[in-house]
């Protein structure tokens, strides 16, 4: 009898865990579509996998469509992480209470955005704080309305220079939605000019994506805090004590540079939301945060 019990319960352990843990709710986390959201879903699904190895939970990356789309999947709780700017993770916390951010790239606390210009607008490459008076009266595109380094912080600091709203500074004014797509506007001719994450253009200039006859570099902002990873405050009451612990852990020891690259980052540093403190500001300034 007990050795018909023990070959029970050998048989039914294993399958009571299977069932349970195929029965678990997966840790979900999405990224900000700063890019082609096709290599979006490629960049990621190396992070899921080294992630789900890390805190031995099933692990899935879901790409959205937009920052908004990024911010309103973690407020209502279809992600439980996510990769955003600095503008879009304030956003997420606001609507989040208790949420955190946890980690940033090393690159992140002094992060910039470069303003590309068509070779034909005539303008050259200039140095300094200030933007070039000569940007007055060209055609601009931004990227997304929510992106830090294609819209807020630029925005803020061209207001600053000018003193005036972009409206006034240009003949128009675009959004094009992600950083590749404003620097293919600008490289076709659509706009003259127009503002990318440094990091975007960079990734894009190595991958051979960019005609560098066509458009170039101009200026280069003053640096600002920028993107990181925000983990909803009730993780722990769902995955267990500690899980937002391990979560930071493992991306803080994310060292493997194929799993870097999709970032583009050298590693990950701690940083909490008090980090984000001037973009707060800024948004609340710009009339973008409540």
């Amino acid at each position: 009898m007990l050795g018909r019990l023990s070959l029970v319960l050998s048989v039914a352990l294993p399958l009571l865990l299977a069932t349970s843990i195929a029965g678990a709710s997966p840790f979900v986390f999405t990224a900000i579509p700063d890019e082609d959201e096709t290599r979006l879903q490629q960049r990621f699904q190396k992070v899921a996998d080294y992630l789900a190895d890390e805190l031995e939970v099933e692990v899935r990356f879901v790409p959205v469509k937009s920052y908004a789309a990024a911010v309103t999947a973690f407020r209502n709780d279809q992600v439980q992480l996510a990769w955003f700017g600095g503008l879009s993770g304030v956003q997420a916390r606001q609507r989040v209470p208790g949420s955190q951010a946890i980690a940033q790239g090393v690159e992140d606390p002094d992060y910039k955005s470069y303003v590309i210009a068509h070779r034909d607008s005539g303008l050259t490459p200039v140095e300094g704080d200030s933007a070039p008076e000569a940007l007055r009266g060209l055609t601009f595109s931004f990227g997304s309305k929510s992106s830090t380094s294609g819209r807020l912080m630029p925005e803020y600091f061209l207001r600053n220079d000018f003193g005036a709203a972009p409206e006034e500074i240009f003949e128009r004014v675009g959004f094009s939605g992600n950083h590749s797509r404003t620097i293919s506007l600008v490289a076709s001719g659509a706009y003259q000019a127009g503002v990318v994450s440094y990091k975007a253009w960079e990734n894009e200039v190595a991958a051979g994506n960019v005609d560098t006859d066509a458009v170039q570099v101009v200026w280069e902002t003053p640096p600002y805090p920028d993107y990181q990873w925000t983990i909803r405050g009730d993780v722990d009451a769902r995955f267990g004590d500690g899980f937002s612990e391990r979560v930071q852990q493992a991306l803080l020891d994310m060292d493997d540079p194929a799993l870097l690259e999709s970032f583009p980052r050298s590693g990950f540093i701690p940083v909490d939301n008090d980090d984000y403190e001037i973009i707060h500001q800024v948004g609340q300034q710009l009339d973008i945060l409540d």
